[in-house]
């Protein structure tokens, strides 16, 4: 089975490598494949170029970038059209929520 998480962010230069690195290194029970769905909303700071990076080096990372900030439910429903996953989690990039618990959460 493959998981699609999905990843609104906007102006998370801080948190972003961190939180993308700990949902790659997640193991999820029945779980085989992930894709991150990285949706940046126009941010203003050093949120895209961190993206880019990781998104060059690993390819279940697809990035879509909004021209103009349309808040967390438009980057949401943006991811939402690019998933191929059998199952979908969202993922704040502010690590407020904890990949570690994706095994309870599904």
């Amino acid at each position: 089975m493959k998981l699609s998480v999905i990843m609104p962010a906007f102006n998370e230069e801080r948190w972003i490598k961190d939180i993308v690195l700990k949902v790659l290194a997640q193991q999820v029970d029945g779980i085989n494949e992930k894709e991150i769905i990285i949706v940046d909303d126009c941010s203003s700071d050093k949120t895209r170029s961190i993206v880019e990076e990781l998104a060059a080096k690993n390819k279940s990372i697809k990035t879509v970038y909004h021209s103009v900030n349309q808040g967390k439910g438009a980057a949401i429903s943006t991811a939402i059209a690019k998933i191929t996953g059998d199952i979908c989690i969202i993922q704040d990039a502010d690590l407020e929520y904890d990949p570690k618990d994706y095994n309870l959460v599904l």
